[in-house]
């Protein structure tokens, strides 16, 4: 399904119509507080397969997944456009919100929802917790970044060599109608050594919902210098760390992230930060 953020996005973030692609699982619990799911810096809508439902099953809550500007079916990055470095700060700010006013996802809602961001979309959801510090129930952060790592620069450049001769894009291509505007819009960014003064860490501490941040020791795009920076800014959040899941536990460690994220959600006495 798609929404259009035209009308519903501020006149200063509008570069022509955009259509968003998502999709709600679970929608048969109506009444159930909603999961908004925030994909990766190369994900989609379906290359999150089939764990946002198995996630919300076992929650009892309905769920939003939806791809970004530039990703999976949402309207494609221009060739000629190149992201600015608070481009996480626009998607959380104004996007989101927008993306919730066009499905009419009421304050009432809100109130009740959780984010569940991996990588750039838990450093999304960071800064949506921020700003909308006491519109939402609660975050979950798989693998976020706060600031900008030499090992994630390190890595960013190897994705790009995978993905122009190394059959990386062939793989992402099944994911995205414009493979080139999904991983360009991310590599180049990130990549750009303005981007190396990219850090949100000051603006954590504005965060008032409950938050757990997990991070597996062996992730090859960030260090638990990440986690740390968020436990030491928002006291209240949980700092969880897998042994093993690499940048996507969710693919590669379900079982001990799944059970990280109901303990956390459905036991709220449990909030205890740890390591």
């Amino acid at each position: 399904m798609n929404a259009s953020l035209f009308a519903a996005l501020p006149a200063t973030a509008r570069r022509g119509a955009l259509t968003i692609e998502y999709r709600w699982v679970g929608s048969h619990r109506a009444a159930a507080p909603i999961a908004v799911f925030l994909h990766e810096g190369l994900g989609s809508v379906d290359m999150w397969k089939d764990w946002p439902h198995t996630l919300c099953e076992r929650l009892g809550m309905r769920g939003l997944v939806y791809s970004r500007p530039g990703y999976g079916r949402s309207t494609p990055r221009a060739p000629d456009e190149k992201w600015p470095v608070d481009f996480m700060a626009h998607q959380a700010h104004d996007v989101l919100p927008a993306l919730l006013d066009a499905l009419g996802v009421s304050a009432a809602e809100r109130a009740r929802m959780w984010l569940i961001g991996h990588s750039d979309g838990a450093s999304i959801a960071l800064l949506h917790a921020a700003r909308f510090a006491h519109a939402l129930a609660g975050a979950v952060a798989i693998a976020p970044h706060v600031f900008v790592e030499d090992i994630s620069v390190s890595s960013i450049a190897q994705a790009k060599t995978a993905y122009e001769s190394a059959g990386l894009r062939d793989k992402l291509a099944r994911y995205h109608d414009d493979v080139d505007s999904a991983f360009y819009g991310w590599n180049d960014i990130w990549l750009d050594p303005a981007f190396r003064a990219w850090n949100i860490v000051g603006e954590l501490a504005a965060i008032r919902a409950p938050l757990l941040a997990v991070q597996a020791r062996d992730d090859h795009y960030g260090t638990m210098a990440q986690v740390e920076a968020i436990g030491a800014q928002v006291p209240h959040a949980r700092v969880h760390v897998l042994d093993t899941g690499g940048h996507s536990p969710h693919r590669d460690a379900q079982a001990a992230l799944d059970e990280a994220i109901v303990q956390f959600i459905l036991a709220p006495h449990a909030r205890a930060v740890s390591a």
